[in-house]
């Protein structure tokens, strides 16, 4: 049985989307199940609509279903991805937490493999408090924590962060990207097909 994987992202300018992007690509080819899916808008309608390019990214992406409790008792594993607003996740991806009290009450989110993804405006913008912090919420659900550490020579290359792959906005999606991401992605898979026996 393939693994059943969840990747929920929020991204107001389309860094986290990209990335996310990268992850699905990645995870479907080792044969798993993907659903991409993306955090409810919580921003005000016009304050969105203020905004060219943050309108025009939700634009791009109003056919990606947006996230559910349903979406992740149904998947084996989560990838998670959303930009640091200071050194935490964007408040959107919180609110998304806060609707899944329900489904951790019942244990629907323990023994689950789980991996996070940020990224932030400058180098030193918060991503591994970003990371850290969203850790600490998995802990709480029983979650099976899967950071890519140093395991793969390419994390060197895009920024050594052994937590979790981290983009600065506006820098490019280079092949090491895409491969460090790859990595955390099968990395990911691999613990979760473990767990799920």
């Amino acid at each position: 049985m393939p693994v059943k994987l969840a990747i929920v992202y929020y991204s107001t300018y389309g860094t986290n989307h990209q990335m996310a992007l990268i992850a699905a690509d990645a995870a479907r080819a080792t044969g798993a199940e993907v659903r991409l899916l993306k955090a409810a808008e919580t921003a005000p309608a016009e304050v969105v609509a203020g905004q060219e390019p943050w309108k025009a990214q939700a634009d791009r992406t109003a056919d990606i279903p947006t996230a559910s409790a349903q979406d992740m008792e149904w998947a084996d594993a989560y990838l998670i991805s959303a930009p640091t607003r200071f050194g935490v996740m964007a408040s959107q991806m919180r609110a998304f937490i806060d609707t899944l009290g329900g489904v951790w009450a019942k244990g629907g989110l323990a023994n689950k493999a789980i991996s996070g993804m940020t990224s932030a405006q400058n180098t030193h913008g918060g991503q591994e408090s970003t990371l850290l912090s969203f850790y600490v919420t998995a802990m709480h659900w029983g979650s099976v924590i899967v950071a890519p550490g140093y395991t793969d020579p390419v994390i060197f290359k895009t920024g050594g962060n052994p937590y979790g792959y981290t983009h600065k906005q506006g820098d490019d999606f280079t092949d090491d990207v895409k491969s460090a991401i790859g990595h955390q992605v099968r990395r990911l898979l691999e613990v979760a097909g473990k767990l799920k026996g």
